[in-house]
This record gives C-alpha cells, sequence and structure tokens, in this order.
C-alpha cells in the first residue's frame, strides 16, 4: 500500500458567478469589506432566515472570492474540518477538508451556525483567525498557511441558544461581530416580491402576516417566521397556490405543531391575506 499526500476529491468551492440579491440594511456591506481588507474574522449573529448566508453569499460575489460553506452540526469533527486519508483503488490518499481547501486557495470559509460543532472542533480554527493564518494538520504534519484572500467567517442564531451551546469567549473574541434582524417592513417586502415573483402587495401581506406571527413568541412560539418561509410561501402563491393554503403549509407548519399555536397562527392568515 502506498501513500499519497496529493489532495483528490477535494469540496468544490467557486467565486458565485451571479450577483446574489441581496439589500443592505445597514453599513454591514462596508464593515465586512474592511474586515476582508485586514483579514478579519466576522461573527454572523441573527435569527434563522434573517438573509446571513445570502449576505456571505452576496460579499463572495461582491469580493470576486470563492466561497466554502460548512453546515456545522455535533458530529463534525475536527478531520471533518482539515481532510482526511482515504482508501482508493488500493491507495491510501490525503484528501483535504473543507477549510483547508479554503486556506489553500484563498477563498471565503463559512462556518454556518457554528454553536452546533463541538468545541473541541472549534477550537482547530484558531490559529486562521489571528496574525498567524495558520492551519496545523496534525495527521499529515503539515503547516497550511492562508492564502491571499482567505477569510474565516461564522453564523449562530443567538436566540434559541443555550448556554451548553454558547461560544466560549477564547473564540467569541476572535471575530468581529455583525448583527442581523428582519428587515424592515418595506424592504422585507421588497425582498419578497423580488425573490418569489408575487406583487408587491401580496409580499406586504406576507409580511405583516410575519410581525403578526413574530408577536407570538409571547405565548411560547419558539421563533417567528424568518424572510426565508415569507420567500416561499410566495413563491407557492406564485405557482397558482391559494395565499391562506401557502401560508398555512410555508409559515404555520413550518413553525410549529402545537395546536393552539397553530390556530393562531390560522387567524392571522385569514384576516391578512
Amino acid at each position: 500500500m502506498t501513500i499519497s499526500e496529493s489532495s483528490v476529491a477535494a469540496p468544490s468551492s467557486a467565486a458565485p458567478s451571479t450577483e446574489p440579491y441581496y439589500v443592505a440594511v445597514g453599513h454591514e456591506v462596508e464593515i465586512f469589506e474592511r474586515c476582508h481588507r485586514r483579514g478579519l474574522p466576522v461573527l454572523l449573529k441573527g435569527p434563522t432566515g434573517c438573509g446571513k448566508t445570502r449576505f456571505v453569499e452576496h460579499m463572495a460575489w461582491r469580493l470576486g472570492r470563492p466561497l466554502v460553506t460548512v453546515a456545522c452540526h455535533d458530529d463534525l469533527s475536527a478531520s471533518d474540518l482539515t481532510g482526511r486519508y482515504l482508501i482508493r483503488g488500493g491507495e491510501t490518499l490525503w484528501v483535504d477538508g473543507p477549510l483547508a481547501v479554503a486556506a489553500r486557495i484563498g477563498a471565503i470559509c463559512y462556518l454556518d451556525e457554528v454553536v452546533e460543532a463541538r468545541e473541541d472542533t472549534v477550537v482547530v480554527i484558531h490559529p486562521l483567525t489571528d496574525d498567524r493564518k495558520l492551519l496545523p494538520i496534525d495527521k499529515t504534519g503539515e503547516l497550511v498557511v492562508a492564502a491571499p484572500g482567505f477569510q474565516l467567517v461564522a453564523s449562530y442564531n443567538p436566540g434559541y441558544q443555550h448556554a451548553l451551546k454558547d461560544l466560549k469567549p477564547s473564540t467569541r473574541q476572535r471575530f468581529v461581530s455583525l448583527d442581523f434582524d428582519y428587515p424592515a417592513a418595506a424592504i422585507e417586502a421588497r425582498i419578497v416580491a423580488h425573490e418569489s415573483g408575487v406583487k408587491p402587495s401580496v409580499a406586504a401581506s406576507l409580511v405583516e402576516v410575519a410581525h403578526r406571527v413574530r408577536r407570538l413568541r409571547d405565548q411560547g412560539l419558539a421563533e417567528g417566521p424568518g424572510t426565508r418561509l415569507l420567500v416561499s410561501a410566495g413563491r407557492l402563491i406564485a405557482e397558482g397556490i391559494a395565499s391562506e393554503r401557502a401560508c398555512q403549509v410555508a409559515i404555520g407548519a413550518a413553525l410549529t405543531d402545537d395546536p393552539d399555536l397553530l390556530s393562531a397562527i390560522g387567524d392571522i392568515i385569514d384576516t391578512t391575506m
């Protein structure tokens, strides 16, 4: 058996070829550009479906950088990020993980919902977040120096994280933090209309539903509907599904199984749409 350290089947990465639609709501674009210029890692905080991932896609396109995205979860290991040996055709080959790929090619590496990863996994990013810009790969003994243009971006939703899944201060303080929230009504309606293809008046009604449903958090709803859910409802409406039915399946059923909350959401939909 031979051992090769050539990278094969590396995770795919590419700069977005077309501009991902994104409407800035503050100074987030300007701050991100400055961070990229200085190689500073960025932490995006905000509720589900408020546009964090789309913002990263837009910035990768805007900066002309490849984008490598990692969906973090409980079972994500350091090897999943850095790479591992695989046996193929009688040979043992080294395969870079997404973090190693991003560091080598100078990509933006986006760790989505980073708090879902174990602490011992998150620690592997530390040498890439300071002036060293290094990625030690223990299994090969290699020390990868991040190529120019590399930037680490992470996100999480502080609204439903508990103490056991918060970032350690030693990790949090390595990032510049940008807070995200649902856009103002007029901007959110503009986004929904553009992304779904419904008329502006329908988009405005969907946003009104969202605003009223979000108030149900006081009655036990875990999280209100994000803009992404409104876009899904709008796309169903654009496909000819009745607006009330589209909202029920794309918004109400996606948020809860609680009969009382579903009834309350249904009443909001009926009176708004």
